[in-house]
C-alpha cells in the first residue's frame, strides 16, 4: 500500500513538471509571436514600373521584421488624399520638385515628407532612337511627322494614367509648343505595349515616359528636347508618410532613411520584376538574394 502511494505521489510529481515545461514553452511561445507581431502597415503605390517593385520589396522587408502589410494600388491623386487623411501609411514614391508639385502644395500640411533615396530622375516624349529625324519638341510639328504619328485620324501621343503629373505636364507641353496632337491616356502597360508593337515593325511612335524605367535598357529610346522646359529639370524620388507615423513607427522610418538606390540597383529590380510578369514578389524575391547586403544596409 505504502509502495503503490509512493508512486502514486512520483506520478503526479512527474506530471506537474511535465504540465509546467508544456506551460513554459507555450507560454515562450506565444511571447515570441507577440513580440514578432509590429502591427499593420498600409503601402500606397502607382501602376508605375519602379513603384510596383519598390512597394513589393518594401512589403517582403517588412514582413520579415514582424509588421503585416498591405500594398494598394492606387493613381497619383489618390495616394496623396489617401495620406493625408490616414488612410495610407507609407507611399515610396513622390516626385519633387515639379511632378507631384501641385499635390505637394495642397497636402504639404497633412503629410510628413522624408528622405530621398533616388537622385537625379527624368521625363518627358520619347521616341525609339531609329526615328532619325525627330530631336526636339518643336520638330513634332513638321507636317512628316504629323502625319507618321497619326492614330484615328489624328497626330498623337501616347499617353499614361489620366491623374499622373506626367500627362498634365504633357497637356500643357501641348499648348506651350502649340503641337496639333491628342494625347491618348491609358495606362502604363498599355502604353509600354503600344511601344513595343510598335519598336518590333519599326513604326513612328511617341509616348510619355521618365526614369528611372526598365524600358531604357530594353529599348533605344531618347527623349525629345524640351528647350522650354516644360518637363522641368531634374528631380529626386523621396518617400512620404502619413502624419504621425514616424512617432508610430521610429524603427520603419530609419530603416526608409537610409534606403538608397540607383540606376543600377533600381533598374535591375525593375527588370527582375518585368522578367516575372504577373507575380513581382518572386522577381523581387530573386533580385533580394542577390543583395542581402544591400538590404542589410537598409535596416540595420
Amino acid at each position: 500500500m505504502k509502495k503503490r502511494r509512493t508512486q502514486f505521489i512520483i506520478l503526479l510529481v512527474i506530471y506537474a513538471i511535465v504540465i509546467g515545461l508544456y506551460h513554459g514553452i507555450g507560454g515562450e511561445k506565444m511571447n515570441l509571436e507577440a513580440g514578432d507581431d509590429k502591427g499593420s502597415i498600409k503601402i500606397g503605390y502607382n501602376n508605375w514600373a519602379e513603384s510596383i517593385a519598390t512597394a513589393h520589396m518594401w512589403k517582403i522587408i517588412l514582413e520579415k521584421k514582424g509588421y503585416e502589410v498591405e500594398l494598394v494600388r492606387l493613381e497619383k491623386a489618390p495616394t496623396w488624399a489617401g495620406t493625408a487623411s490616414g488612410d495610407v501609411d507609407i507611399v515610396p514614391e513622390v516626385w519633387l520638385p515639379n511632378t507631384d508639385k501641385p499635390y505637394y502644395e495642397k497636402y504639404k500640411d497633412q503629410v510628413e515628407l522624408h528622405e530621398v533615396w533616388y537622385k537625379g530622375t527624368n521625363l518627358g516624349l520619347v521616341v525609339p532612337t531609329y526615328m532619325k529625324d525627330i530631336n526636339t519638341m518643336e520638330d513634332l510639328k513638321k507636317p512628316k511627322f504629323q502625319k507618321e504619328l497619326q492614330r484615328d485620324g489624328k497626330p498623337s501621343i501616347v499617353g499614361i494614367d489620366s491623374g499622373a503629373s506626367l500627362m498634365s505636364l504633357t497637356e500643357k507641353a501641348i499648348k506651350d509648343y502649340k503641337l496639333p496632337y491628342n494625347l491618348i491616356e491609358s495606362s502604363e502597360p498599355a502604353m509600354l505595349s503600344e511601344l513595343e508593337k510598335a519598336i518590333k515593325n519599326k513604326e513612328p511612335i511617341v509616348v510619355t515616359l521618365w526614369n528611372p524605367h526598365w524600358s531604357f535598357s530594353e529599348y533605344d529610346l531618347k527623349y525629345l528636347k524640351d528647350s522650354k522646359n516644360v518637363y522641368g529639370d531634374r528631380e529626386n524620388i523621396r518617400y512620404m508618410t502619413r502624419k504621425g507615423f514616424t512617432k508610430d513607427h521610429p524603427e520603419v522610418v530609419k530603416w526608409f532613411n537610409q534606403w538608397e538606390m540607383d540606376d543600377h540597383t533600381l533598374g535591375t529590380l525593375m527588370a527582375e520584376v518585368e522578367n516575372t510578369k504577373g507575380d513581382p514578389e518572386q522577381g523581387v524575391r530573386k533580385w533580394m538574394e542577390k543583395h542581402p547586403d544591400l538590404i542589410k544596409q537598409w535596416t540595420k
